[in-house]
């Protein structure tokens, strides 16, 4: 993968790719999400991702809002565990306003406190519709449940009475201490020069205050499996399963990958849709996931069934996962397995604001990009034997916890 990168001497690190479009996409990756807060600041990582929006020191709200929309582009922002990232899209001509816009409400907001006040409602109305939404809440329900008593458990939204507790002394403090110029990437990728890219980036992020420091996550010390089933006023019963998995560092992280694209995936073809949709039409969505972290990941299947349909449901669960952990892959197997990740990779790489938010989250924990063919070359060298091994880990019976709504 052809790309370009520099650091900047106040440590924030910029990344480019070079593409024939007519339209950019940049974002600002922060290394900060709501595991690096206190139990008292529950909520002020995605809170603060609201508020930037809300005034700088040169724009009111509205003229942040109308910036980009007034010449057709988007702006738009996310808050993870451990990531807070704002991103752009635009033509082409419009890279220096959308660098300028990023870099204004990033390192300039003045919070106002009437503004502070109203997105606190705003975010208040979105975890209660949260709450209306069982297919949703149940996710964070689960890392509680596997992450317990961690800060990677706490849900990202944060509770309400938290919120009313939010000053802006409290959000300057929580940035002043997390968001570190080292521990900041600028990726971009479209039709400009990395030399004029440089100059914008020099102008406006060159400009900041450097703010190195090393951060300390906890790592989860003990896990014990749980099984936990909670009362809900739903039609259907909703089920998590999952366990503990690989970090984002761990060398085998790719082979679950594969292992969990091939289980639950996106594919209609994948197993569990398989065996619990089209042969037994006791689902209509399910889906697995694996998510790495800093020390630690989460592996999770998610299904809704009707309660007469629960336990035979979950036996069929446990019929898809002792295959794996009893039966290597065959020769064929495995290559559809590869050959269909590889061919999902390739597509949403030709989305290039998938791919540019690929590449700067990959920048900001790797420092490099790796190309698609690399990748391939990786994939391809996943054993049958490897695969089996990792799913009598990850998969293993003892280990996996449950979450249902019934």
């Amino acid at each position: 993968m052809e790309y370009f990168s520099k650091t900047l001497e106040n440590g924030i690190r910029i990344i480019h790719k070079p593409e024939k479009s007519l339209v950019g996409y940049c974002g600002l990756f922060i290394n900060t999400g709501s595991r690096d807060e206190e139990e008292s600041e529950h909520g002020i990582a995605h809170f603060i991702e609201h508020v930037i929006f809300k005034g700088t020191k040169k724009r009111k709200a509205f003229h942040i809002l109308s910036r980009l929309d007034d010449v057709g582009g988007e702006l738009n922002a996310y808050t993870t565990k451990e990531e807070t990232c704002i991103y752009a899209s635009f033509l082409k001509q419009d890279f220096e306003r959308a660098i300028d816009l990023i870099h204004d409400i990033t390192f300039n907001s003045v919070f106002p406190e009437k503004e502070l006040v109203k997105e606190k409602e705003v975010i208040i109305d979105e975890i209660n519709s949260y709450k209306d939404s069982p297919a949703e809440l149940i996710f964070d329900d689960f890392e509680e449940l596997i992450f317990k008593e961690n800060p990677m458990g706490r849900n990202i939204l944060g509770t309400a009475e938290a919120l009313k507790s939010f000053t802006k002394e409290d959000i300057n403090r929580f940035i002043q201490n997390n968001y570190h110029t080292d521990e900041i990437v600028f990726c971009s990728v479209g039709d400009v020069s990395f030399k004029k890219l440089l100059k914008w980036c020099d102008k406006f992020f060159g400009a900041v205050l450097e703010n190195r420091g090393i951060k300390e996550r906890s790592k989860l010390e003990v896990y014990i499996p749980e099984k936990k089933i909670e009362k809900k006023d739903t039609y259907q019963c909703h089920v998590m399963v999952g366990n503990v998995a690989y970090d984002f560092n761990h060398p085998d992280r790719l082979g679950l990958y594969l292992l969990n694209n091939l289980l639950g995936g996106p594919g209609m073809n994948s197993r569990l849709n398989m065996a619990l949709r089209e042969k037994n039409g006791i689902a209509y969505n399910v889906e697995s996931s694996y998510t790495p972290y800093y020390g630690t990941g989460i592996f999770s299947i998610y299904y809704g069934t009707d309660v007469d349909n629960l336990d035979r449901s979950l036996q069929i669960i446990d019929v898809e996962l002792r295959k794996l952990r009893n039966k290597a892959l065959g020769i064929m197997q495995l290559h559809k397995a590869c050959r269909q990740l590889k061919g999902q990779m390739a597509i949403a790489s030709e989305n290039r604001e998938n791919l540019m938010l690929s590449m700067g989250k990959s920048y900001m924990l790797y420092n490099r990009v790796d190309s698609l063919e690399e990748i391939y070359a990786k994939i391809d060298n996943i054993s049958a034997e490897k695969l089996l091994s990792i799913a009598n880990e990850i998969f293993d019976a003892q280990k996996l916890s449950y979450l249902i709504y019934k």
